[in-house]
């Protein structure tokens, strides 16, 4: 039985359903995340679950022990926000003790689970600086220290890397995934960060306007998009419905609606049976160990992926390209 089951789930907001019967299941020591575009109702679920909103109807159960009608506190759940919400005049050591403070744990105790705490997400030193002299990463460390240091049973985490540079996320990504492993600990993400997404989770519920689109491994939904919409939210797939691809391949499309190609599987060296199409570069954009290319074929723009290898790069302007029908995934 999962660890965490959410049963039919609804939240409204004046009236208007945000969570439309929702149903997930969540395995004990992974880390889930619910992704989706911007007011698709992920955060709405998360607060849900904290307690912090309550619920319409539908249950929450977590480690056979229904908590949706018990208050936040009674619910054994730790959480970290974008913002931080570290108090502001206390220090870290301090900000680190509040919740064993809460449950009234004796100081010696106390004392040694704030240092283990505190050496875990690399802060040593930083025991007696405020917030205000931490950069946004130490911060949001103070914040994870925080909120592990009382063992929640589920750690829930509402976009908390959103606010920071490209640098200090891939770093504190790093040290999520770290404390997960090594804590055991069932942690629930909450990011519209696909490629964040991707790299994190044992688990993924896509959401879209408060139903789940799709849900399955990072691998299976990247590999196998049931919907437009998924293709065209996850992984920059080419979609082309059948008008378009029967224009850009000169083909019929047989039972399908639309057709959704990776970039990196279209190829500029000739491949033994791929279907062949002539397209025009219009741009190229480095992205680190990627080159992505603009290519024009007819009216249409698709999108070219190559690693950053001298030899790999495309230095025409007029090219033909190659795509083999079998990586090509067909959308109903």
């Amino acid at each position: 039985m999962s660890y965490i089951q959410i049963k039919q789930l609804v939240k409204k907001f004046n009236g208007k359903a945000v969570l439309k019967s929702l149903d997930l299941n969540i395995e004990r020591g992974s880390l889930t995340t619910l992704l989706g575009p911007s007011g698709c109702g992920k955060s709405t679920l998360l607060r849900s679950i904290a307690g912090l909103h309550s619920i319409d109807s539908g249950e929450i159960v977590l480690d056979d022990k229904r908590i949706d009608t018990l208050s936040p506190k009674e619910r054994e759940i730790g959480m970290v926000f974008q913002n931080y919400a570290l108090f502001p005049n206390m220090t870290v050591e301090e900000n680190v003790r509040f919740g064993l403070d809460m449950k009234k744990v004796n100081k010696s105790e106390s004392r040694t689970k704030v240092q283990e705490m505190i050496a875990l997400v690399g802060l040593e030193g930083k025991e007696k600086s405020f917030p205000r002299e931490l950069s946004g990463g130490q911060q949001q460390r103070v914040a994870l220290a925080r909120a592990l240091v009382t063992e929640p049973k589920v750690l829930l985490l509402d976009e908390p890397l959103s606010a920071l540079d490209a640098q200090i996320r891939k770093h504190l990504q790093s040290l999520l995934k770290r404390l997960q492993l090594e804590l055991g600990i069932t942690m629930i993400l909450v990011t519209h960060d696909q490629e964040e997404a991707m790299a994190l989770s044992d688990y993924v519920y896509i959401l879209n306007d408060g139903e789940i689109a799709q849900e399955g491994s990072p691998n299976d939904i990247y590999k196998h998009p049931k919907s437009e919409f998924i293709a065209k939210f996850i992984g920059n797939y080419n979609v082309l419905n059948k008008a378009t691809y029967e224009k850009v391949f000169n083909a019929p499309l047989v039972d399908a609606q639309y057709v959704a190609i990776r970039p990196e599987i279209i190829s500029p060296e000739p491949i033994e049976g791929a279907r062949a199409i002539v397209g025009e570069v219009m741009h190229t954009a480095m992205l680190g160990s990627i080159i992505r290319y603009d290519v024009k074929i007819g009216d249409e723009m698709i999108y070219v992926d190559r690693l950053n290898r001298t030899y790999q790069q495309i230095t025409d302007n007029k090219i033909q390209l190659y795509v083999k029908e079998e990586d090509m995934i067909k959308i109903i």
